[in-house]
């Protein structure tokens, strides 16, 4: 069976069970690639309250297990420091500068790439 090519995940409070935010792996590729694209975004009033660590670790796990992917990449703004902070909180490493790489509000907008790896690199 062929898996969807995009996953959502729902972020939920434990103590209310209110949904704090989403995660989405998208345009998941197998075969020969094994990779998807993360995006991620909390709602307002349940940021930096380690909801959203919580929720990406798992989705990582879900990621790396049982959708067997190699690779997960973000794409962010460079003045998003929380998201930033969230990834590298997760393990995830700066690969480069992608200049104009997405048209938000009508403008392109550059962003860094930040990829996570399912095992470390080989010597």
């Amino acid at each position: 069976m062929a898996l969807p090519a995009n996953r959502a995940f729902l972020v939920c409070r434990k103590d209310s069970h209110e949904i704090a935010g989403v995660i989405n792996i998208t345009n998941i590729v197998l075969g020969l690639f094994r990779s998807g694209y993360l995006s991620y975004y909390a709602f307002v009033g349940h940021d930096r309250q380690g909801l959203m660590l919580e929720g990406l670790q798992t989705a990582i796990r879900v990621a790396f297990g049982s959708l067997k992917l190699h690779r997960l990449e973000a794409n962010i703004q460079p003045g998003n420091v929380a998201s930033v902070a969230l990834v590298r909180a997760c393990g995830f490493s700066k690969e480069g500068y992608s200049a104009r790489y997405l048209k938000i509000g009508g403008r392109w907008r550059d962003h860094e790439r930040w990829a996570i790896l399912a095992s470390p690199r080989c010597p």
